[in-house]
């Protein structure tokens, strides 16, 4: 039985990590605008969901978040709405365009998003942290801020990275040891809502 179950684990996380594998539902494969499941479009979609593995994901521009550390920036300098309320926003190019228009104006990436400013463009950023829609988990940054929960903890070590990366799972297990540790509820609605 062992064997068994090794093998079929085996393929399924290879349909997991494989980006060009269709729906592992035979020899046919379905149109895009079908359904597999009431959750998700394809096998390979579920499966992903059920092991955690999400894309790594492809940002309009390489933000150096490392450079802005290092000159002393806050995360709260760009993401504004951070100690507000549920969302820390991404910064748009008014955001960037505050310190830009007058620092480091000759760096290419500077002057892409001075044309972005021009043109009335805005930066379409990707999300990378945030809960799947199937975890029901609200999360509201304010009371995470207020509660001097460094940005670190859930986002990692952004001094040590330029494009921001996905290296902190944050899964039920996690938030439920950092809330024990630092006392705060974990009644199943301070999350799930």
């Amino acid at each position: 039985m062992r064997r068994v179950v090794h093998s079929w684990t085996v393929v399924l996380l290879a349909a997991a990590s494989c980006s060009s594998c269709g729906p592992l539902d035979g020899a046919t494969s379905r149109p895009a605008d079908s359904v597999y499941t009431p959750a998700h479009r394809t096998t390979r979609d579920a499966v992903q969901a059920f092991f955690g593995v999400r894309p790594r994901v492809e940002q309009p521009i390489p933000f150096p978040h490392k450079v802005h550390i290092a000159k002393k920036a806050q995360c709260t300098d760009c993401h504004e709405s951070v100690e507000m309320g549920p969302v820390a926003g991404l910064p748009g190019v008014k955001t960037c365009m505050i310190c830009h228009s007058q620092i480091a104006t000759d760096r290419p990436l500077i002057k892409q998003i001075t044309a972005w400013s021009d043109q009335g463009l805005d930066i379409e950023w990707k999300r990378v942290y945030g809960y799947t829609h199937e975890a029901h988990v609200r999360f509201n940054h304010a009371p995470h801020i207020h509660a001097k929960v460094g940005c670190a903890t859930c986002h990692g070590d952004l001094a040590q990275q330029t494009v921001a990366e996905r290296v902190v799972d944050l899964n039920m297990g996690f938030c439920v040891t950092c809330h024990k540790a630092k006392n705060a509820s974990n009644d199943c609605l301070t999350c799930h809502f």
